[in-house]
């Protein structure tokens, strides 16, 4: 068979009607254990799979859209934040459901899944492409903030590596030409900056200096331990690692630059530089991807902004 199986298919050949199979998916009273057993064996043999949009148009709407995101970092709040107004513009609900250190990212998604939301949007999650396809073979499933090709999934982000590139260009803007980057280690978003800061880095005919780090202040504050004294300027992989590393090296002249433009960084005593990503930009479109019935997946990608504040200086 070369076109998608459609319900018409499985009801010939499981030998009932499209509408027995529609009952049988749905769940619904009206087919007997047996039929049921019958449809299900149909489906998996030809490879069916329910459209999740048509099941939405034939039940009652919730009008809720699930949020999962991480408790730790800073710009998910700022994202929740933003996705609240968005929501009820388009007359819909948000239900959250945290990722935290003892609380897993699979635990938080079912959770959503148990308020039965017509959509998830999923902040900067982790899981692998195919446990996000197979989602999204279930449910309407949008990504912000992470770079991710897993089929039937919307995309809403940041272009990264023009981010890192805006941050190496202010630098070096500054007299600064012994520039690190504190890597994301394994974070979202995390390959893209450093591809981002090292392609800068060359391109102005210097050489690049990646620090292992990761997103959060602590990794920051590690990391600068392990910064050479020549260095006069570091790319963060994040805010909260940029405020780590300027915690950390109070009292040394080294100019600090971070990314995402999350709340803590405009604190006074902070006023950290940054790369912005827009959290109502962000938000707006996912929500706008999270209640669409109709197309395929699409991947918005969107520009960040430099924000200069008193942590980088000319050298």
């Amino acid at each position: 068979m070369n076109h998608r199986p459609t319900m018409e298919d499985v009801a010939a050949r499981a030998g009932v009607s499209r509408a027995l199979v529609s009952i049988v998916y749905r769940d619904v009273p009206g087919a007997s254990d047996e039929t049921r057993a019958r449809v299900f064996a149909a489906g998996d043999e030809l490879g069916y799979r329910p459209d999740h949009r048509a099941r939405l148009l034939g039940r009652q709407r919730t009008r809720l859209i699930g949020v999962a995101f991480d408790v730790r970092q800073p710009f998910h709040g700022d994202l929740v934040e933003a996705l609240y107004p968005a929501a009820e513009a388009l007359g819909y609900d948000l239900t959250l459901s945290a990722v935290t250190g003892s609380r897993r990212e699979a635990v938080a998604i079912q959770s959503l899944l148990d308020y039965r939301c017509e959509s998830l949007v999923l902040l900067a999650p982790t899981a692998p492409p195919s446990v996000l396809t197979a989602l999204a073979e279930a449910q309407p499933a949008v990504v912000i903030a992470r770079k991710v090709r897993a089929a039937g999934v919307h995309v809403v982000r940041t272009d990264d590596s023009a981010g890192s590139r805006l941050a190496v260009e202010h630098l070096l803007s500054l007299g600064h030409a012994r520039i690190a980057h504190v890597d994301g280690a394994r974070a979202p978003g995390a390959a893209e900056r450093r591809t981002g800061y090292t392609r800068a880095m060359r391109r102005a005919g210097l050489e690049p200096l990646v620090i292992p780090g990761g997103p959060t202040e602590s990794a920051g504050a590690a990391a600068a331990r392990e910064l050479p004294s020549k260095v006069t300027a570091v790319a963060a992989f994040n805010d909260a690692c940029g405020i780590g590393l300027l915690h950390a090296l109070r009292g040394r002249d080294v100019s600090i630059i971070g990314y995402d433009d999350s709340t803590p960084s405009r604190l006074e005593h902070i006023q950290l530089t940054t790369i912005a990503q827009n959290a109502d930009r962000l938000a707006a479109a996912a929500l706008g991807l999270a209640i669409c019935e109709d197309g395929p997946p699409q991947e918005v990608v969107t520009d960040p902004d430099l924000v200069v504040r008193a942590t980088t200086r000319s050298h």
